[in-house]
């Protein structure tokens, strides 16, 4: 980063200016990122393959009077041994009653009995309108709070499509205010002892918090304005990203500002110095996440598609706050703010003795042996794999625990064939309807199929499933029918419905996993060698960063199946591991590679390797602690998806800095020593006589290049 900007963010009178402005922003920018709620799309177009046979389906639905916010709640009421007089009045009074209501939308149906005499059904046609998303939970719950007004032993559930969205509508209540709080606490305590300052910390978060504000503001504002789709999944990942990418940030920033106080008397050129020497660093790695996030744009699930923006702009303006207010607020605050461990002029830097630079000693002996070893245990991790069965969770697997509607679809499969929500519907053009519905009701599990409602030169046909929406053997119709009615009519009809559009997810998350991933790994590879100059060691350390993800994901199976016995995950969760492990995992090879090429050009390769990581190892250590917490958060939620990418983000990041980053590209380093910088001028220098033979590395007192200043 060049020296004009970095004295203008430290400089005695801009750092005030700096500190003001970003006050004013924050001031502005609070009541803003309040509203961010408000302008989430929770509905299903927000979420789905916008080109997927089953979004087309649901399109011309919607064109043929079909209300795509028409959202049935199936009521079910359950007594063993039988229902009881009492018991039917009850429901009937029910019945009554749900026809009062303001949402409701044409007519109860039912009371419907089970063959068994055990229970006995409603559906409750309701359409809360386009803001389904945050109306549908009061509603569902005024309904189970009427249902369970009944006799004493009689069980009533409310399940069905509304009461899954209710169920889900709750499991994101409060979810922005829970994990900025919980973030925020985990990332205190490491930053507490990490710094063992009761003071530093604040700056850090203080700055993390602005960035957070300010990007929610900029979000809103895009969302509102420029069509930006947000919702509840991006805005939760993103409070977590920002969080956590900003600290990392800000470790490397503080970490290298420490060091160069004990070089300068005076604060404001040692962080003039700081920001020079490791702005180049933390702004590629912060423009990798960006580019990184980007790449989630060329997705086919809106959903993801959407993330990619959302997470970029958060990040970008994460790297504007970091690399301007922290600095200016570290100079203004002095040195005292390290207290009680003040880095004075002409000190010792405590990292040369340090655990990283013993840890060095170790490897320097044996690098080859080291990295072989340290790689065959990664890929015996990755054998884990095979346990993941990323085809997409069932309804019941996407929540933790059993909420209402989960139990209730249990008590409906029980004693009835097929529940709403079973629905297929069948959209084709009227001249082909009647071939169309023979070859409907003809598919092997289609229970039933009525009759087309034809409106201008269309039709609308809708059938049951015979078995469970969410089962494999119902996503096994939908492709029979698929393949069926290409022969049928005009063999343009379009399959929608729950299972299909479940099934079109699966499809296209898949197709995002094998687009997707090969494009981050390019854009990082080429990121890694414009910054490093080399061939060589952009490719290794994409290499070690793939096989970071493989051992990630296959000790993040071992722990499903151990803490929440779901080893079944979403389609697109090997794509969103990818993402975060590798565009934010990257930020610990630039933190160490740029370290280990600066010391290079004085030092040698091997030499380099050694005073690289016991100058970084403890700060990529503390930054791979903040954001494995971070993450984790996301496991105190409800929701099984959340839940496991917290859990193999945390594990991908805690691996990747403690044993890839710090031990196997190390080992490499020192084996292949000069060769890794080919086919740069840097792969011609030999390396200078090692004057701590058998010893700990010495971390240069002028550290390498900064000496000169």
């Amino acid at each position: 980063m060049g020296r004009s900007f970095a004295s203008r963010v430290s400089h005695p009178r801009l750092k005030w200016v700096v500190l003001v402005f970003w006050l004013v922003v924050a001031a502005a920018s609070a009541p803003l990122a309040g509203g961010l709620t408000d302008e989430q799309e929770n509905d299903i177009a927000a979420w789905l393959p916008s080109d997927a046979e089953s979004t087309r389906a649901l399109e011309l639905q919607t064109e043929l009077g079909s209300d795509p916010d028409l959202i049935p709640a199936v009521v079910v009421y359950e007594r063993s041994g039988g229902l009881t007089a009492a018991d039917t009045a009850a429901v009937e009074d029910d019945v009554r009653a749900f026809g009062q209501l303001d949402a409701l939308d044409g007519a109860v149906t039912g009371p419907v009995p089970a063959e068994d005499g055990e229970a006995v059904q409603l559906i409750v046609p309701l359409n809360v309108g386009a803001d389904g998303w945050e109306q549908i939970a009061p509603v569902v719950d005024g309904i189970r709070a009427e249902a369970a007004d009944g006799p004493e032993g009689l069980s009533a559930y409310v399940t069905g499509p509304a009461g899954s969205a209710a169920d889900q509508t709750e499991a994101f209540e409060g979810i922005d205010g829970t994990l900025l709080f919980a973030a925020l606490g985990v990332v205190i305590v490491i930053l507490l002892i990490t710094y063992r300052s009761p003071v530093l910390w604040v700056l850090p978060i203080f700055s993390a918090v602005i960035a957070l504000f300010t990007s929610q503001a900029v979000i809103y504002l895009l969302a509102r304005y420029a069509d930006l789709t947000v919702n509840a999944q991006s805005a939760s990942i993103l409070t977590v990203l920002v969080v956590g990418a900003g600290t990392d940030y800000a470790l490397l920033l503080v970490a290298r500002y420490r060091e160069e106080l004990r070089l300068h008397t005076d604060r404001h050129e040692a962080m003039t110095e700081a920001v020079h020497r490791a702005g180049p660093a933390v702004l590629a790695s912060g423009g990798t996440v960006v580019l990184g996030m980007l790449c989630l744009s060329f997705a086919e699930m809106n959903s993801t598609a959407g993330l990619g923006p959302v997470a970029a702009i958060g990040v970008a303006v994460t790297l504007m706050v970091l690399m301007t207010l922290l600095p200016a607020l570290l100079v203004i605050c002095g040195r005292w703010v390290f207290w009680p461990v003040r880095p004075t002029f002409g000190s010792a830097e405590p990292s040369a003795t340090g655990i990283w630079a013993r840890v060095g000693a170790r490897i320097k002996p044996r690098p080859r042996a080291t990295w072989v070893v340290t790689s065959v245990l990664l890929l015996v991790a990755c054998a884990g794999v095979f346990l993941l069965s990323p085809t997409g969770l069932t309804q019941a697997e996407a929540f933790r625990g059993t909420p209402e509607s989960i139990e209730g679809e249990e008590v409906a499969a029980r004693h009835f064939p097929a529940v709403a929500g079973n629905s297929v519907y069948v959209v084709t053009s009227a001249g082909s309807a009647a071939e169309v519905t023979d070859t409907v009701a003809a598919t092997d599990g289609i229970a039933q199929a009525g009759e087309p409602q034809v409106v201008g030169d269309r039709a609308l046909l809708e059938a049951s499933l015979a078995d469970r929406f969410d089962s494999p053997a119902a996503y096994a119709t939908i492709e029979r029918l698929r393949t069926a009615l290409d022969d049928a009519g005009d063999g343009r009809a379009l399959v929608g419905g729950n299972t299909a559009l479940n099934l079109d997810v699966q499809d296209a998350s898949q197709r995002d996993n094998l687009v997707v991933i090969p494009l981050i790994m390019l854009v990082v590879l080429v990121v890694l060698g414009l910054l490093l100059r080399a061939l060589v060691a952009p490719v290794l350390l994409i290499a070690t960063v793939v096989l970071s993800y493989g051992a990630a994901l296959g000790l993040s199976a071992l722990v499903f199946d151990w803490t929440i016995g779901v080893t079944a995950t979403d389609s697109s969760f090997p794509l969103f591991v990818f993402v975060f492990l590798v565009a934010l995992g990257i930020d610990y090879n630039i933190f160490l590679m740029t370290r280990v090429r600066e010391e290079a050009v004085d030092h040698g390769t091997r030499r380099a390797a050694l005073i690289g990581l016991a100058a970084t190892g403890g700060v990529i250590t503390s930054a791979g602690l903040v954001l494995a917490a971070t993450f984790a958060v996301l496991g105190s939620l409800p929701l099984t998806f959340l839940t496991q990418l917290g859990i193999a983000v945390a594990l991908g990041v805690l691996l990747d800095t403690v044993v890839v980053r710090s031990v196997l590209v190390t080992a490499l380093t020192l084996d292949l020593g000069r060769h890794m910088w080919w086919p740069s001028a840097l792969a011609q220098r030999r390396d200078v006589p090692d004057p701590t033979v058998g010893s700990a590395p010495q971390v240069p007192s002028g550290q390498g290049a900064s000496a000169r200043s």
